[in-house]
C-alpha cells in the first residue's frame, strides 16, 4: 500500500508536506478511488504491461476514459487518484486513520453493513445515477433494497462460493456436499480459503447440514419459496452464538487434518497442475481456472454449489464521510454504463451487477452456441434492462454450460445461498476462534482478554481477492464451440 502511494507521489509530483491530503494542482477536481487490486480495466495485460489493440495502439484505461469523458461533458478537468488494497481490513484501517481521504471505496457486503452501523458513509442519491437505475439488474436491486443497502451502496460485482473440482478425480455424489472436505478419500487433495469469513461458511454449513438439507427438501417440494429459502440459509450461515462458534471451531480443527492447506490465490492454479482435486473457490476464480485449464491443456474442470447451501456475495461502491459526492456520483454513473461495465467484466472475469444490451451481447458472444442443445434462461437478471427484441434465453453446449452457470447461477442455485452479515460484537470472538483454528493452540489468556485479542490477530483476517484480475480468453474455438 505504501509503495502504491509513493508511486503516485512520484508520478504526479504533488507532495504536500503541510497537509495529509494529496492534491493535483493541474486538474480542476480530484477524485480519490480506493479499490481491490485488479478490479477495473487499467489497460494492462496479465503481466502489468500496456495492452495493444488490433491496430497496434495502446489500450486506454477506464480511468483515463472517464477523465476524458468528464472533460468533454463539463469542460472541466478531473484527476482520478486510483489506489488499491488487498483486504477489507486494510481498507477499513486506511479510512479510520484518516491520513488519506477517499471519495469511493469498494467493500464487500458484510463490511458495508459494518460501515453503515458505524456511520462511516455518505448516502447515495439514486437520482444522480440514471445508468444504475436503468441498467442494474432488477433482481440484484431488489436484494439491496431488502437489506437497506440501496441508500449507501452501488452494486459493482457479485458471485458465489463453491467447489472447483476435477471430475476425473472426484465422484459427483461426493462433491455435492460439504462432507467431501472431511472425507479421508480426499485427504491432502483439497484446499480451503485462508479467510475467516469464507471458511466460517464451510464450518457452519457442516455443523448445520441436516437443517440445511431439510430446507432444501422443503424448497424442492414447494413448501417454501425462493425468498424464504434464501432467508433461512442466511440466518443459518450467520449464526454466531457461543455454542455455534465452539462447534464450528471443532469442525474446522478436524477439517484441518484432512486438507492440503489454506490458500488465497494459489488454489486456482494448483488444481490445474494436479496438486489438488478440489478447491473451495470464489466463482470468478473458478471461471478463470475452468477456462485456462481447457485452453492450455484441454483439461476439464467444473464448479458446483453444495446441495446444503453456500454464500452469495456482493462488492459495492460506497462513499466515505467527507467524500466529494457530486464527483463520486459522476464516476459511478459512468461505470454503470453497460458498455463500460461489460469492458470491466471482460477484464476482471467476475460478474457485473449491470445488465443492458451491451452486457447481454457480450454474454452471447462468450457462451451462445447454435444448436447447442442446452438452454439457460437469464430473464431474472436482464429483464427490464434490454431492448424488446433481445432474447433472454441463451442456447449453449456442454462445454460452456458449467461456466455460464458459474457466471450467472440459476434462481434455484441462488436460493440456497445466503448473504454474509456483520457479526458485530461477536467479531472479536470470531477472530480469536480463527486464530486457534490456524494454530491449534488454546492459551488461557484468550478467554480472559478476548477484547484485546482481536487487535493482536487482526492481520490473520484474510478476505483477499488479490487475484481479482480474471480477464478471460474467451475464444470460442478453444471452448469447443462451433
Amino acid at each position: 500500500m505504501k509503495k502504491v502511494i509513493a508511486l503516485f507521489l512520484v508520478v504526479f509530483g504533488f507532495v504536500s508536506f503541510g497537509s495529509v491530503r494529496l492534491e493535483v494542482q493541474a486538474a480542476d477536481y480530484v477524485l480519490r478511488v480506493y479499490n481491490w487490486q485488479d478490479y477495473i480495466d487499467e489497460g494492462k495485460d496479465e503481466n502489468g504491461n500496456p495492452r495493444i489493440d488490433e491496430f497496434g495502439n495502446p489500450v486506454s484505461s477506464v480511468i483515463d476514459d472517464f477523465e476524458e469523458y468528464y472533460h468533454q461533458k463539463t469542460g472541466k478537468t478531473v484527476e482520478v487518484i486510483y489506489t488499491t488494497y488487498e483486504t477489507n481490513e486494510v481498507m477499513l484501517n486506511s479510512l479510520k486513520t484518516g491520513n488519506i481521504t477517499y471519495d469511493l471505496v469498494c467493500p464487500s457486503d458484510y463490511v458495508i453493513q459494518k460501515m453503515v452501523r458505524e456511520e462511516m458513509l455518505e448516502e447515495i442519491d439514486l437520482s444522480m445515477l440514471p445508468n444504475y437505475q436503468q441498467f442494474a439488474s432488477p433482481y440484484l436491486i431488489e436484494i439491496f433494497e431488502k437489506y437497506g443497502w440501496e441508500n449507501y451502496a452501488v452494486n459493482y460485482m457479485w458471485g458465489t462460493l463453491g467447489f472447483l473440482f476435477n471430475p476425473d478425480k472426484v465422484d459427483y455424489d461426493d462433491i455435492t456436499s460439504w462432507n467431501i472436505l472431511w472425507d479421508s478419500k480426499y485427504k491432502n487433495r483439497v484446499t480451503i480459503k485462508d479467510s475467516v469469513r469464507d471458511t466460517y461458511i464451510i464450518g457452519v454449513c457442516y455443523v448445520y447440514q441436516e437443517e440445511l438439507k431439510e430446507l432444501a427438501v422443503k424448497y424442492q417440494t414447494q413448501q417454501i419459496d425462493e425468498a424464504q429459502y434464501s432467508a433461512e440459509v442466511t440466518k443459518i450461515i450467520n449464526r454466531r452464538d457461543d455454542e455455534t462458534l465452539a462447534q464450528v471451531e471443532a469442525a474446522l480443527k478436524d477439517l484441518k487434518r484432512n486438507i492440503a492447506g489454506f490458500e488465497v490465490d494459489s488454489g486456482k492454479n494448483d488444481i490445474r497442475t494436479g496438486k489438488i482435486d478440489v478447491n473451495f473457490a470464489w466463482s470468478g476464480d473458478a471461471i478463470y481456472s475452468i477456462q485456462t485449464a481447457l485452453e492450455e491443456s484441454d483439461m476439464e474442470l467444473q464448479y458446483i454449489i453444495p446441495f446444503e447451501g453456500s454464500n452469495i456475495w456482493f462488492d459495492a461502491w460506497v462513499m466515505p464521510k467527507g467524500a466529494n459526492k457530486e464527483l463520486a456520483h459522476e464516476f459511478l454513473n459512468y461505470l454503470c454504463d453497460p458498455e463500460v461495465a461489460a469492458r470491466n467484466m471482460e477484464f476482471i472475469g467476475y460478474t457485473s451487477a449491470i445488465a443492458g444490451d451491451a452486457m447481454l451481447d457480450l454474454v452471447n458472444e462468450w457462451y451462445a452456441v447454435e444448436d447447442g442443445g442446452l438452454e439457460v434462461d437469464l430473464s431474472y437478471f436482464f429483464e427490464g434492462t434490454v431492448s424488446a427484441e433481445k432474447s433472454l434465453k441463451i442456447e449453449t453446449d456442454l462445454a460452456t454450460y458449467n461456466v455460464l452457470l458459474a457466471q450467472y447461477p440459476t434462481i434455484d442455485i441462488i436460493a440456497r445461498c445466503g448473504i454474509m452479515e456483520d457479526f458485530g460484537d461477536q467479531n472479536e470472538k470470531l477472530l480469536a476462534m480463527w486464530q486457534r483454528v490456524k494454530s491449534n493452540i488454546v492459551p488461557v489468556w484468550v478467554y480472559i482478554v478476548a477484547g484485546g485479542v482481536a487487535v493482536g490477530i487482526a492481520a490473520v483476517v484474510i478476505i483477499n481477492r488479490q487475484s481479482k484480475q480474471m480477464r478471460i480468453k474467451r475464444q470460442k474455438a478453444k471452448l469447443g464451440k462451433k
